[in-house]
């Protein structure tokens, strides 16, 4: 099954013409570990050759432990790095929950309309995936439309497809929290805007 996953993230990259692509074969019990010291070596080597300005990563409201573990190993990856050297921002993107739930001011908005027809084809690289009887390339684009729709509930749709990310760029700064106080603060936000507006339409 690796080797099968190898071959489709490498035609993926193909019809995505990335501009490179690595692929570091970390088993998931490696990621989910404690520490996880060679996969932050290996993510900082990669950082320190490409010098990104955008990280693209998982959120840390992802409910699929390996995606987690990555995230958190590029954090402390990019933590590593010179303070110069730093991308400018790091962004956590659904997969395993959707960020719908986040307050609208900290959502991090993608408009990706009109690339339907290459997310597709994106998406049918990884027939593994799809074969299994998870339809990720259905789920995916309709996440995307829901996105869009339910951004605004009392304005028109501004556009067809939206992604949605976390700015998780604190946790890379000098003295900037932990995951664990950077994701109390985000739920805390949320929390305090559903008590909020239930207080507001409750209150006598």
């Amino acid at each position: 099954m690796r080797i099968i996953r190898r071959d489709e993230q490498r035609r993926a990259a193909s019809v995505g013409k990335y501009a490179a692509m690595v692929q570091l074969d970390y088993p998931s019990a490696e990621i989910k570990a404690t520490g996880r010291t060679d996969l932050i070596d290996d993510l900082k080597k990669i950082l320190d050759a490409t010098r990104p300005d955008i990280v693209y990563t998982h959120n840390l409201a992802d409910k699929h432990d390996t995606h987690i573990g990555v995230a958190l190993a590029t954090i402390e990856a990019i933590r590593r790095l010179q303070a110069g050297w730093r991308p400018r921002r790091v962004l956590g993107c659904e997969v395993w929950r959707g960020l719908d739930w986040l307050n609208d001011d900290e959502k991090v908005v993608s408009d990706v309309s009109g690339w339907d027809g290459f997310a597709a084809e994106l998406n049918s690289q990884f027939d593994s995936q799809i074969a299994g009887g998870k339809r990720y390339d259905l789920a995916t684009s309709g996440r995307r439309s829901a996105n869009a729709t339910f951004f605004d509930p009392h304005a028109a749709d501004s556009c067809t497809q939206a992604c949605l990310a976390m700015d998780m760029t604190p946790l890379i700064l000098d003295g900037g929290p932990s995951a664990v106080e950077f994701m109390t603060g985000v739920t805390g936000r949320f929390q305090a805007d559903v008590l909020d507006r239930l207080d507001r339409l409750t209150r006598s």
